[in-house]
C-alpha cells in the first residue's frame, strides 16, 4: 500500500512541472497512523485540472476530522511552489476559514507554506472549507495562479438523538385490536445522515402502570411507530398509560435519549346502563293528560356525558294501549315516566310495566341489558258528565209556540260506583229564547224565537247545556246544543235608503235597494206601490233583473224636500210600508249636488242682481201703501173691523210696533195635545217602520179648538188657487200678468171707487184682507166669543 502511494507521488511531480508538494517523513508516518484507526488525516496528492499550456497549483480533498484534540496549532499540510528555486517565494491563504469570518481558523507559514489548523473543527457548523493558496515574489508579485484547498471536516458522532418534544400525546380505542398503530414518535440526530452515526432505533423502556406481566405496547424500532402490543385495554380500570421511550444512534449502539409517550383510553360504549332500581310503583290521579308518573335512575360505567352513555327508555309490555309515555331525562341518567292518555279508573285501577333501558350508541360487545318493573295505580277521581253526542242539532220553525219540545238532552256520569244525580242547566242562552227541565234535561222554547235576530248565526242559534252532579265538589261536564232555525215570511221589504236626490228636469229615475230578512222563498220577488195621493205625482217599479225599485215623478217639480210613501210585497204577499225622503233639485238629468235658485245668485251677472235689488226695494213701497190705505179705511168706517174682542186669545193686528200686550193667554200647546181627543178630527202620521210610535198624555176634549181646526182645514181644502199639498212653494218668483192694478192709481180714485172683488180669490190666507176692502164684517154671532174663530192671516 505505500510503495503504490509512493509511486502515484512520484508520476504527479513528473506531470506537473509546476508545483510539488512533498509530505514529510512525519507526515507520512502520521498518516499511516490516521489510517490504521480510521480518524486520520488524508495526505494524498491528487491531479485537478491539469493543463500543459498553463501551469497550475492541484491538490485533491483534504479530509480533516472534527474534534481534534490540542496542542494547536496542529499541522495540517505543507505547500511548496517550483519557482522557488529560481525566485524567493512567499505564501498566504484566503476564504471562509482564513481571511473570511470564521476568521484566523487556518493560517499558513508565508516562507515555509505550511498550513496549520488553530482550533478544534465542527461538523455541524460547516462540513466543508474551500481555501485558495497565493506564491508571491518579495516585492508581492503573484507569480503563480491561486490554488483552491477544500478542507472537507469529518463526522464524529459526537450528537445524540434529539427528540421533537420531549411528551408526546396519544390515543386509543378500548377496543382496538391487537396491532393497531397507536401514534409516532420520532427523533433526529445532527451527525452527517450518511454515517452510522446518524442511524437511530428506538426501543420502549418502561409503562407506568403495569397492569400485568405482558407489556400492552410495542414500538417499532426503526419508524418509532407505537401500536397495541395486548387486548388488556379497559378505560374503566385503566384510563391513562404512560410510556418512556429511548432513541439511539450508531443502530442503537450509540448515544441515547429518551421522551414520554402518554396515551388516553378512548371510551366506547362496552358497559350497558343499569337501573338503580328494578321494581317501582306509584300512583297517579285519572283524567290528567301528560301527569308524570315517576323518575327512574339508571347508571352507566361508560364515560358520563360521552355519546355512549345517552340512554333511552322503552315498553316491553304492559304499555299495549298507549296509556303512558317514558322519555329520558336532560342528563341521559334517567327515564320520566308520564300518561299519554287520561286514565280512566272504572276502565282499569292498576297497570304493571316492564321498562328496557339502552343507548343509543350501539355496543360494541354483545352485553345484557337491564329492565325495571314499574306498577302504577290510578286514583279515582269525581268526574263530571258527559254528554252523547256532545254537540246536539236540532231544527224548529222560528215562530214555533211557547212550551213547543226542542231537544231532550242526556249526559252519563262516568262515576258509576258513586250513585250520584245529574243536573242540568242552559248557558249562554243569550236571547232567553229556551228553558230546560233540571232533572230530565228536556229543552223547550220559552219565548218566540227569531231566525233574523242577531243572537242567530247563519240561521243556527247555539246554547250551551251545563250537566253538573250532587258531589261535595260538583263537576261540571258541557254540550252543546245547535237550534236551526227554520225561516217563515214574518218581515216584510223594506227600502234601505231614506233618502234620494233627482233633478226637477229630465230626471233620470232613483233607484232603490230592497231589503228582506227572510230567506230565500219568504222574500223576492217583490212588488211596490205607492199610497194615497203620492200616486199622483210618482211613478214607482220594480226590475226584475237587479231586484231594484225604480222611482221616478211623473211631472217636473218644484225644487225642494218630498216624502213618498212607498209599500212593498215579498213572494207571499207580506207588506211593510217605507217612507222616502226625496230632494228634488234645480237640475237636468242625473242629480249630482243639489242647489236651489237662491245658491244660483253668486253666479248672477250685474244686470241680474240689479233688477232683484229694484224688485226688492218696489216691495217695500208697496208694504207701505198698503199699511197707508188700511189706515184710511179706517178712518172712513164708523165700525172698525178691529175692535178688540172680549177673550184674550184674540190677539190685536191693527197696533204697529210695540210688543204684544197679553195679560193671560191660552196655552196653545194644549192644541197639539188635544189632537187625539177630538170627536171627529184625527190625524195620522206617515213615520218610518224603525221608530216607535210618539205617546201623548190624553186631555178632555175640547169642542170649540176642535171647531177651530176643522174651520180652517175646510178653508185650506176648499182654495181653489192652492198648489199640490205635497210640493214645495217659490216665494221669490213674483210672476207676470197680476190682476192689481198699477201702484200709481192706488190714490187716484176715493175708497168707493175701488173695486175689490178680485180679492176673494185669493184663498183663506188672504180673507180678512179682502173682508176689510170690501167692507165686509163676519156675521157669525160666536166670532166675539170663540176662540177657534180666528182666521188664517
Amino acid at each position: 500500500m505505500v510503495n503504490y502511494r509512493m509511486l502515484r507521488v512520484i508520476v504527479l511531480l513528473f506531470q506537473m512541472q509546476c508545483f510539488t508538494i512533498q509530505a514529510s517523513a512525519e507526515r507520512l508516518c502520521c498518516s499511516k497512523n490516521y489510517e490504521a484507526n480510521g480518524k486520520n488525516i488524508q495526505g494524498e496528492i491528487h491531479t485537478v485540472n491539469w493543463k500543459r499550456v498553463k501551469r497550475e497549483w492541484v491538490i485533491p480533498t483534504i479530509n480533516l476530522p472534527e474534534n481534534l484534540k490540542g496542542p494547536f496549532p496542529k499541522f495540517v499540510l505543507k505547500i511548496k511552489s517550483s519557482n522557488q528555486n529560481k525566485v524567493a517565494i512567499t505564501y498566504k491563504i484566503s476564504g471562509p476559514g482564513a481571511d473570511q469570518p470564521p476568521e484566523g481558523l487556518f493560517i499558513i507559514d508565508r516562507l515555509s507554506g505550511v498550513l496549520y489548523v488553530t482550533q478544534p473543527l465542527d461538523r455541524e457548523k460547516t462540513a466543508t472549507y474551500t481555501l485558495l493558496a497565493h506564491a508571491m515574489n518579495e516585492r508581492g508579485e503573484v507569480v503563480e495562479d491561486p490554488m483552491e484547498l477544500v478542507i472537507k471536516v469529518i463526522d464524529q458522532n459526537d450528537n445524540a438523538p434529539e427528540f421533537k418534544e420531549s411528551r408526546f400525546y396519544g390515543g386509543v380505542s378500548e377496543s382496538a385490536e391487537i396491532g393497531d398503530a397507536i401514534m409516532n414518535v420520532t427523533a433526529e440526530d445532527k451527525d452527517d445522515p450518511d454515517t452510522s452515526n446518524a442511524i437511530i432505533r428506538y426501543q420502549i423502556t418502561a409503562q407506568h402502570p403495569r397492569t400485568s406481566e405482558r407489556d400492552v405496547f410495542a414500538i417499532n424500532p426503526e419508524s418509532g411507530v407505537i401500536s397495541v402490543k395486548a387486548s388488556e385495554l379497559d378505560r374503566e380500570i385503566q384510563p391513562e398509560y404512560k410510556l418512556v421511550i429511548e432513541a439511539a444512534d450508531m443502530a442503537g449502539e450509540g448515544l441515547t435519549s429518551t421522551c414520554t409517550a402518554v396515551i388516553t383510553v378512548i371510551d366506547t360504549n362496552d358497559n350497558a346502563p343499569l337501573f338503580s332500581a328494578t321494581f317501582s310503583s306509584a300512583a297517579v290521579p285519572e283524567n290528567v293528560l301528560g301527569a308524570e308518573v315517576m323518575r327512574l335512575k339508571v347508571t352507566d360505567k361508560d364515560e358520563l356525558g360521552s355519546p355512549n352513555t345517552n340512554t333511552k327508555f322503552s315498553f316491553i309490555k304492559g304499555n299495549e294501549g298507549g296509556e303512558f309515555s317514558i322519555s329520558t331525562g336532560a342528563d341521559q341518567m334517567e327515564g320520566i315516566l308520564k300518561t299519554a292518555k287520561e286514565l280512566d279508573f272504572e276502565g282499569g285501577p292498576v297497570f304493571t310495566l316492564l321498562v328496557v333501558v339502552t343507548n343509543k350508541v350501539p355496543f360494541t360487545r354483545p352485553v345484557t341489558t337491564s329492565t325495571a318493573t314499574v306498577v302504577v295505580e290510578v286514583l279515582d277521581e269525581n268526574e263530571p258528565p258527559v254528554f252523547s253526542p256532545a254537540e246536539l242539532r236540532v231544527s224548529i220553525a222560528e215562530n214555533a209556540n211557547v212550551g213547543k219540545s226542542v231537544a231532550d238532552l242526556r249526559a252519563q256520569d262516568p262515576d258509576t260506583t258513586r250513585g250520584q244525580n245529574i243536573r242540568y242547566k242552559l248557558e249562554n242562552d243569550t236571547g232567553r229564547w229556551l228553558s230546560i227541565d233540571q232533572v230530565s234535561g228536556s229543552v223547550k222554547v220559552k219565548s218566540n224565537m227569531d231566525r233574523e235576530s242577531h243572537y242567530v248565526t247563519d240561521s243556527n242559534y247555539k246554547v250551551l247545556v251545563l250537566a253538573y252532579d250532587n258531589d261535595t265538589v260538583p263537576a261540571t261536564g258541557t254540550g252543546t246544543l245547535i237550534v236551526s232555525l227554520l225561516d217563515e215570511n214574518d218581515n216584510g221589504p223594506v227600502i234601505k235608503q231614506r233618502k234620494a236626490s233627482l233633478c226637477n228636469k229630465h230626471p233620470s229615475p232613483v233607484h232603490l235597494d230592497v231589503v228582506d230578512p227572510d230567506g230565500p222563498g219568504h222574500a223576492g220577488p217583490f212588488t211596490v206601490e205607492l199610497l194615497r195621493d203620492h200616486k199622483i205625482n210618482w211613478t214607482v217599479s220594480v226590475n226584475s233583473t237587479t231586484k231594484l225599485v225604480a222611482l221616478a215623478p211623473k211631472r217636473e217639480l218644484s225644487p225642494g224636500d218630498y216624502k213618498v210613501l212607498l209599500r212593498l210585497y215579498d213572494a207571499g204577499m207580506l207588506y211593510q210600508d217605507s217612507t222616502l225622503d226625496v230632494e228634488v233639485c234645480q237640475c237636468q238629468g242625473a242629480a249630482s249636488t243639489c242647489f236651489f235658485p237662491h245658491s244660483a245668485a253668486p253666479h248672477l251677472n250685474i244686470p241680474t242682481v240689479m233688477s232683484s235689488t229694484l224688485g226688492a226695494i218696489l216691495c217695500l213701497l208697496l208694504l207701505l201703501l198698503l199699511l197707508l190705505l188700511l189706515l184710511r179705511g179706517r178712518s172712513e168706517r164708523d165700525t172698525t173691523p178691529f175692535e178688540e174682542l172680549p177673550r184674550e186669545n184674540v190677539f190685536i193686528y191693527n197696533e204697529e210696533g210695540g210688543g204684544e200686550e197679553v195679560a193671560r193667554a191660552y196655552d196653545l200647546t194644549l192644541l197639539s195635545r188635544v189632537l187625539n181627543n177630538c170627536p171627529v178630527v184625527t190625524c195620522t202620521e206617515v213615520l218610518p217602520t224603525v221608530q216607535s210610535h210618539p205617546g201623548y198624555r190624553h186631555l178632555r176634549a175640547n169642542e170649540k179648538i176642535c171647531k177651530f181646526l176643522k174651520d180652517n182645514l175646510h178653508a185650506a181644502d176648499s182654495d181653489l188657487s192652492a198648489p199640490p199639498y205635497d210640493s214645495v212653494l217659490v216665494f221669490d218668483y213674483e210672476g207676470a200678468g197680476s190682476m192689481g192694478s198699477s201702484l200709481s192709481s192706488i190714490f187716484s180714485g176715493t175708497s168707493e171707487e175701488q173695486n175689490f172683488q178680485h180679492l176673494d180669490g185669493w184663498g183663506p190666507c188672504f180673507s180678512k184682507l179682502a173682508e176689510l176692502y170690501a167692507g165686509r164684517t163676519d156675521e157669525d154671532d160666536d166670532a166675539a166669543t170663540q176662540p177657534g174663530k180666528t182666521e188664517w192671516v
